[in-house]
């Protein structure tokens, strides 16, 4: 007896017909909203250990506002547009807004978070040298944040990227370090101004002895490289004092601040609008 061979196609289960008819419908209303560059920055404080009370500089995070003024949730879209042209124009939108903040406003320093992808949209490229040209204090007061993924994954356009940024005093910050799969040779070359360890390894650092292990190696490999030390999504107040006390340089997370769409800087007194 021969086996019966089911030649009925396949089909996925409702839900997930669901999830990707979802999908689809943000990521249009994402590219429409990018079209029309309604976009904002959210601003996060990144302080200093030895003085908490006062911001280092602010990492500015790409908000996308759709139609109706809703803020679409970057994991909605991001992991599916960071490969595509949409990926490459969200960069463009995120480094225009916030080499203009920086231009209005001289006493701040701000991180913009970009793609090792976009090195070579030209579009970015020329929003960037625009942008630096305008007012040289500018490039020395902004910093590129680049996904340790991202960076690995072109090496050497990174590192040549870098050297002729950081001439014209552009900072670079490796963010999420540890997350994945370092090249040390690759790190060594880089000379990252600075290193942003992951969240993974920093919440909760006050009770897990394994997060403490590790993030002091991570902390190690950094000022080996003479790269100062940022710890993500530090939350409460026992983290932050473990943090400090074992001399990690700098803290960003809930606890010293929420993103916020409006500027620290214009209105300190005012309670923020957070996202």
């Amino acid at each position: 007896m021969t086996d019966k061979i089911d030649s009925r196609p396949e089909f996925g289960s409702p839900l997930d017909f669901a999830v990707d008819q979802q999908a689809r419908v943000t990521m249009a209303t994402v590219r429409r909203a990018v079209s029309r560059g309604d976009a904002v920055l959210a601003y996060q404080p990144v302080v200093q250990a030895d003085r908490t009370e006062t911001p280092a500089f602010h990492e500015g995070l790409i908000r996308i506002i759709d139609e109706t003024g809703r803020i679409v949730p970057l994991r909605d879209f991001m992991p599916l547009a960071e490969t595509t042209e949409l990926g490459r124009q969200i960069d463009c939108l995120s480094l225009s807004l916030g080499l203009k903040a920086l231009a209005e406003e001289p006493s701040i320093r701000l991180s913009i978070n970009m793609s090792a992808r976009s090195i070579g949209y030209p579009a970015w490229l020329q929003t960037l040298r625009a942008g630096i040209a305008e007012d040289e204090r500018v490039a020395e007061r902004l910093i590129l944040e680049i996904t340790e993924s991202s960076a690995m994954g072109m090496p050497e356009l990174v590192g040549r990227f870098m050297q002729e940024l950081q001439a014209h005093g552009v900072s670079f910050a490796l963010d999420d370090f540890g997350a994945g799969y370092t090249s040390f040779r690759y790190l060594r070359d880089f000379c990252f101004d600075m290193i942003k360890i992951d969240g993974q390894f920093i919440r909760d650092i006050a009770q897990k002895r394994d997060n403490q292990v590790l993030t002091r190696a991570l902390q190690a490999i950094a000022h080996h490289f003479d790269m100062f030390t940022v710890a993500e999504s530090v939350e409460t107040a026992d983290d932050a004092a473990f943090l400090i006390e074992m001399g990690i340089d700098c803290l960003q997370g809930y606890y010293f601040g929420a993103p916020t769409i409006v500027p620290p800087w214009r209105s300190p007194n005012t309670a923020a609008k957070r996202s």
